[in-house]
């Protein structure tokens, strides 16, 4: 997570700095507004008829109020808005108004205005046509009433500051949507390294619940012989040997806890080629066969298969001797050429009629077993087999956890 704030925070500090650079320049931009209004008003006192409350002195004394009135209100309405369109209209409607009762007057200004302002709510292939055709009517007003000078100057002038307010107003937006797509992506990344934190915890449990559980388990069962021996008959020649068993199982466990451990890292991650010591050291520790086969042409692991190949033959076997009394335990890994790997762990003895064998009789065990396998691509199935109890992972060779 600290990584992610370092990513993305110095990059929404930067955009923040440029839109208040821009915001700034918008604003200096805005203060030339009441400027233009006030020589818009000027203009039209000093033209032919100018300003008044007879006749069309007074169209054009209500056409510029209305004008003034309506730029106001546009630049105070959110765009789009029936306020600011209906702002908008009063522009073209008071426009029109002057240019046919004052032709010397700002009425071309102020439709050049009303038709930039009519252009920005169009989509761009509209709006373009819209601004040439304007300009060329204005033009064409301006050659029939001969005032050339209020094309060059006013038009001019007018339309570089629309322009330039209308460019800074369009990078403010545009830094707005920058910073909340950053914004998004910083959430999202959280979540995924949320997301990430608790795979790895669970990864982490599983490979606690797997080792502790082989080991303890065995462990248990040792020092129960042990206890016994000792209340039947202390000086029994067996005790010395269960109790050395029990000490191997301590040993054994604490090196596998260190391991797994170590799968933080992918560091010595154990996988098929440990499968036979495990089948022997079974068979030594709890006086039942265990026989290992392997058929196939092996093949590479991927990290996370060969950790789910051995963490799965090593619970199977761990539920075998917390809840079956087998005559003997079959393993077998299978390559299968087809670009996956199949281990069984079936134990058969008379002692399974209860049904409880390789897939345990509760905990975690199966389902931890399930999850290592869904978390592949994989398959494990568990099942009474009439004889006794089988445990069935497939995964694919390559396979590794879905991130």
């Amino acid at each position: 997570m600290p990584t992610t704030e370092s990513a993305t925070a110095p990059a929404v500090a930067r955009l923040q700095q440029v839109r208040g650079g821009q915001e700034a320049l918008v604003r200096r931009l805005t203060l030339f507004a009441p400027v233009v209004l006030v020589l818009f008003v000027v203009a039209a006192y000093y033209a032919a008829p100018g300003l008044g409350l007879r006749g069309p002195a007074l169209l054009v004394t209500v056409s510029t109020a209305l004008f003034v009135v309506a730029v106001l209100g546009r630049n105070a309405t959110t765009a789009r808005s029936p306020a600011h369109l209906g702002f908008v209209g009063v522009l073209v409607a008071t426009s029109v108004a002057l240019m046919c009762v004052q032709p010397a007057g700002p009425g071309p200004a102020g439709m050049l205005l009303a038709v930039l302002c009519v252009a920005r709510l169009l989509p761009v292939r509209v709006g373009v046509p819209v601004l040439v055709v304007g300009f060329v009517g204005l033009e064409v007003f301006e050659t029939v009433t001969g005032q050339q000078y209020v094309t060059i100057l006013v038009l001019g002038s007018l339309a570089a500051l629309y322009g330039l307010m209308y460019l800074a107003h369009r990078l403010v937006a545009a830094n707005r949507q920058a910073e909340r797509l950053l914004a998004e992506l910083h959430e999202s990344r959280l979540a995924q390294a949320q997301a990430a934190g608790l795979a790895e915890r669970q990864r982490l449990a599983r490979e606690m619940h797997d080792v502790l559980a082989h080991s303890l388990s065995g462990l248990m069962l040792q020092l129960e012989g042990a206890r016994m021996l000792v209340e039947g008959d202390p000086a029994d020649p067996r005790l010395r040997a269960t109790v050395e068993r029990a000490h191997h199982l301590c040993r054994t466990g604490l090196d596998e806890a260190r391991r797994a451990i170590g799968t933080l890292r992918d560091d010595d991650l154990p996988g098929p080629e440990r499968l036979p010591a495990l089948a022997e050291a079974f068979g030594r520790d709890h006086g039942v066969a265990c026989d290992y086969v392997e058929t196939g042409t092996p093949q590479e692991l991927g990290s996370q298969a060969r950790l789910a190949v051995y963490r799965v033959a090593q619970e199977a076997l761990t539920n075998v001797a917390r809840h079956a009394a087998p005559d003997r335990v079959e393993m077998r890994l299978d390559w299968t050429g087809h670009g996956r790997v199949r281990l069984t762990v079936e134990d058969v003895g008379s002692g399974n009629a209860g049904g409880s064998g390789a897939a345990g009789g509760g905990g975690y065990g199966l389902t931890g077993m399930r999850e290592r396998a869904e978390l592949l691509g994989g398959t494990l199935d568990a099942g009474p087999t009439g004889h006794g109890f089988r445990v069935t992972l497939e995964v694919p060779v390559g396979a590794e956890v879905a991130a």
